[in-house]
């Protein structure tokens, strides 16, 4: 999402920037058509948060090296041979996933953008927002959590050391 707002808000930047009268008359078109709200605007940014979902897991996610790795380490998919079968079997359940991955990042993005257009409200409160607003405090919780869990296995650590060292004959 913030690829594609950056890169629909770019000629609107340089449209503000620029005194009107010198624009060119595209340009201002292309500015007017791709103010938050319009349908263009909409359509393309949703498009966009598309095209970035697929390009991103494509560049982070080889599942070529992961269907390698599972075959070195011994592990397997049931049903599926080591090796090009899974790596194919990897691919086809990546792009499902990327799929759905999409597709809720553009309802999350989309319905506030539409939202805050119908009601005039000109603060930017995107989807964005809304995504680092949840997803910070439930990393947070979720990093507390497993501190939390690690000085209990700690302190029982500690406890069998103490116990088992007791036991000298």
């Amino acid at each position: 999402p913030i690829f594609a707002s950056s890169l629909l808000l770019l000629p609107l930047t340089v449209a503000n920037f620029a005194n009107s009268e010198s624009l060119p008359s595209w340009l201002a078109t292309t500015a007017a058509m791709l103010g938050r709200g319009q349908p263009l605007y909409l359509f393309l940014y949703a498009a966009l948060i598309v095209f970035f979902a697929f390009f991103y897991t494509a560049i982070v996610f080889n599942p070529q090296d992961t269907a390698d790795n599972l075959k070195k380490q011994g592990g397997f998919i049931p049903g599926i041979r080591p090796g090009a079968r899974t790596a194919e079997y990897i691919e086809y359940v990546l792009t499902r996933i990327t799929v759905l991955g999409a597709i809720y990042l553009v309802v999350v993005c989309l319905i506030p953008e539409v939202f805050l257009s119908n009601i005039g409200i000109s603060a930017f409160l995107g989807g964005t927002s809304l995504l680092i607003m949840v997803s910070v405090p439930m990393d947070t919780i979720s990093q507390i959590q497993g501190h939390l869990l690690a000085h209990q296995y700690e302190g029982l650590i500690k406890k069998s050391q103490l116990r088992g060292g007791k036991r000298r004959r």
